[in-house]
């Protein structure tokens, strides 16, 4: 640990020692605010590698690693442009310093929304390419040669003509002295020694011997450990007062103190703050959400679902042609749930406070809002915050919050002391920032041919982006109606409506965000209508999607790898569905069957996945699978309900995850379109659920309209 801990604050450190050869600010175009004097022995033109003189490259990744392979696919962009071996290169984690490491579309230093590769793949690759042009003119320089007489071999510049050859140690500080280009030629495709090749991933090693640091893993001396006992109502209560003389008296607490999320109980091991949080007695201020419920809020949205709501997409008049055609008619309504994301690793957060300075030790994806926030609870200058970035036991949106942040800074505050605030499955449970639940009603048009002429849908629930103050209230909320508003068929007459409706329930971006209720809404009524056209669902969707080439690509590619249409055993059935998401497009094939007993196998689901430029092919296919993972334990099991302002869950008995006996065949299939990275981590989750419950429809004959999946949804119409 004291390892991980030393090279951390060497890279933040007053920009000196290791870090100052870093955050030379290369952005796209380069950022004179973040331009400092580089340290001797290194060549560091930019803020993303080093070379010292005995020819080691440090890399420095800036996007936490939480299990997407970033920590293996930054590296490799930027080794490859470079020209150096991948296998003999360090990786280190970025600091938090938002001016230098900041993404270099969003400006934030924070990570979700897939935006790793697809907003940085220019910027790594621009930064290798001009340190290997640096170097090359620094050995043309050193032989009195053109520049275009050399060229790179892994970690070296070779002169064509003579052979002579220079190791990169050995220019280190010639190249230091030139200027960073920046426009540096870019190799081609054809060139590429690592991106779009399978490279195995380097955090594999340490995660299967224990040596990988999680937060949970963290150990400072004389760190104490505390777990928060907290306030049980989802939000708008407090402590009214608590009485702490139990707590104290077990063996090991050191102190009771009050904290933003309730009381924490701080001792010298974590049974010991465990033990003493459950002596606590305290009295809670419910507030104004204490009598909420799942009842109440499903019943309201069933209200105001018949309101008018604002306009998220126009196309034409779909309420005129809903009136005045003469085709059949459709209507129906969807119903999804609050969802909490159930990381593998619980949220946790280190902190020490000092005078000078805060240190913290975190899993998280968002190391610059980490910064900020202890800077501000602490009363010092962000520059003072040191961020430890560890490796994630799982993101998926959930650790972009900051309140694990505050617990363990708060806390060490109070106690003057390094703590660790440790959560337990049920606080994680309990106490998250859920998907948002929503309520959607549905209506179409047919024409005589069975096309569809009207598309009217209505969605009523909160907003992420106005709850966390990124937009207005009273406008549309971008991630609300993200998979809805950008429905991608050729129908000549859309209208999307969204309508506000904030219970209060704490609100984030679960994995997909918008897409993962709306695609699969959106396509399951999209199947409904190819069966009351009496046309196959996968002909349907294609003959729409003329104006949406790369929907189409993706969906061809699917159904003729699924052999789509092909007989299938008795008793199986195949739904397929298509979205996009986070900068890529991505279908689904599943392959389903019922037994007698109500019980649903998902055999084989095959995913064609257009990303762009696929950087490692292997990771990809995992995150594929990973998100199959997360879409089906949705699909069949999870909700998060209330009751008296609680969440009802509170481990995985009653909030289960799915199981490695339940999990299908995944085939995942690239289409490489040449196009601009897009995402991977979330198109990997939408357009599954929908190609499930579509092929259950055809075992069945009763559409799935409400999800998780209930028994009663399975009994045959």
């Amino acid at each position: 640990m004291n390892r991980l801990q030393l090279s951390r604050r060497q890279l933040l450190k007053g920009s000196a020692a290791l870090g100052a050869g870093l955050v030379i600010g290369f952005r796209l175009p380069l950022g004179a605010d973040a331009q400092q004097p580089a340290e001797p022995g290194k060549f560091a033109p930019n803020q993303w590698f080093s070379i010292d003189r005995d020819g080691q490259v440090t890399i420095v990744n800036s996007v936490p690693e939480m299990g997407q392979g970033t920590s293996t696919s930054m590296p490799m962009i930027v080794a490859d442009e470079l020209d150096v071996d991948l296998s003999k290169v360090k990786v280190e984690q970025a600091p938090a310093n938002p001016k230098v490491y900041g993404n270099p579309v969003t400006g934030a230093q924070s990570y979700g929304g897939s935006r790793g590769i697809r907003d940085h793949l220019a910027t790594w690759r621009k930064a290798g390419a001009a340190g290997r042009q640096m170097l090359k003119q620094a050995a043309a320089n050193e032989w009195g040669v053109p520049v275009e007489e050399v060229e790179t071999e892994p970690g070296a510049v070779v002169h064509k003509k003579s052979g002579r050859k220079l190791l990169y140690g050995q220019l280190v500080d010639k190249a230091q002295q030139l200027p960073v280009p920046q426009d540096p030629k870019l190799k081609t495709p054809g060139e590429f020694r690592y991106i779009g090749k399978e490279y195995a991933r380097i955090d594999l090693p340490s995660k299967t011997d224990g040596k990988a640091i999680y937060g949970y893993d963290v150990k400072v001396p004389g760190m104490l450990i505390a777990s928060i006992e907290r306030i049980p109502v989802v939000s708008g209560a407090k402590v009214k007062s608590f009485d702490a003389t139990a707590a104290k008296q077990v063996k090991g607490v050191k102190q009771v103190v009050q904290v933003t999320s309730g009381v924490a109980v701080v001792a010298d091991t974590t049974w010991a703050a465990l033990k003493g949080r459950r002596a606590l007695k305290v009295e809670w201020d419910d507030g104004p959400l204490a009598n909420l419920s799942s009842a109440q809020i499903s019943k309201e949205y069933r209200e105001l679902i018949k309101q008018p709501g604002m306009e998220a997409r126009k196309v034409g008049d779909a309420e005129r042609a809903l009136l005045s055609g003469s085709g059949k008619a459709l209507d129906a309504f969807y119903e999804v749930p609050f969802l909490e994301h159930v990381c593998m690793e619980p949220m946790n957060c280190t902190a020490q406070v000092t005078p000078n300075g805060v240190t913290l030790w975190a899993p998280t994806q968002n190391p610059g809002g980490s910064q900020a926030i202890a800077a501000k609870l602490a009363g010092v200058q962000p520059e003072q915050v040191i961020v430890n970035t560890t490796m994630l036991g799982g993101g998926f949106g959930r650790r972009g919050e900051l309140d694990f942040v505050i617990d363990a800074v708060e806390t060490a505050k109070a106690v003057n002391a390094p703590v660790k605030v440790v959560w337990t499955r049920e606080d994680d449970i309990r106490h998250g920032f859920y998907r948002p639940a929503t309520y959607n009603h549905f209506r179409a048009r047919l024409d005589a041919q069975g096309q569809p002429e009207a598309w009217w849908h209505r969605i009523v629930g909160p907003g992420i982006l106005i709850q966390k103050g990124r937009a207005k209230a009273g406008t549309v909320d971008g991630a609300a109606v993200s998979g809805a508003a950008d429905v991608p068929y050729d129908v000549p007459n859309i209208r999307v409506e969204w309508k506000e409706k904030d219970f209060g329930v704490p609100v984030g971006f679960w994995r997909s965000v918008g897409a993962s209720q709306n695609i699969f809404i959106v396509e399951s009524f999209m199947d409904e209508l190819a069966h009351a056209a009496g046309k196959d669902p996968y002909e349907y969707r294609r003959a729409l999607l003329g104006k949406a080439k790369r929907h189409k690509a993706v969906l061809e590619l699917a159904a003729q790898k699924a052999n789509w249409g092909a007989p299938l055993p008795a008793g199986r059935a195949r739904g397929i569905a298509v979205a996009f998401s986070y900068g890529s497009y991505a279908a689904h094939v599943s392959e389903v069957s019922l037994a007698p007993d109500g019980k649903v196998r998902v055999h084989k689901i095959t995913c064609a996945i257009d990303c762009g430029i696929a950087v490692n092919p292997d990771q990809v296919r995992a995150q594929m699978e990973g998100g199959a993972v997360y879409a089906l334990t949705a699909a069949f099991y999870n909700a998060i309900t209330l009751d008296k302002g609680r969440v009802q869950q509170s481990n995985f008995h009653d909030y289960p995850m799915m199981r490695i006996a339940e999990m299908p065949q995944v085939e995942t299939h690239i289409l490489d379109s040449g196009e601009a990275p897009g995402g991977l981590g979330e198109p990997g989750v939408p357009s599954v659920a929908p190609s499930v419950t579509n092929a259950l429809f055809l075992l069945t004959g009763k559409r799935i309209r409400s999800l998780p999946i209930k028994a009663e949804d399975l009994k045959k119409a």
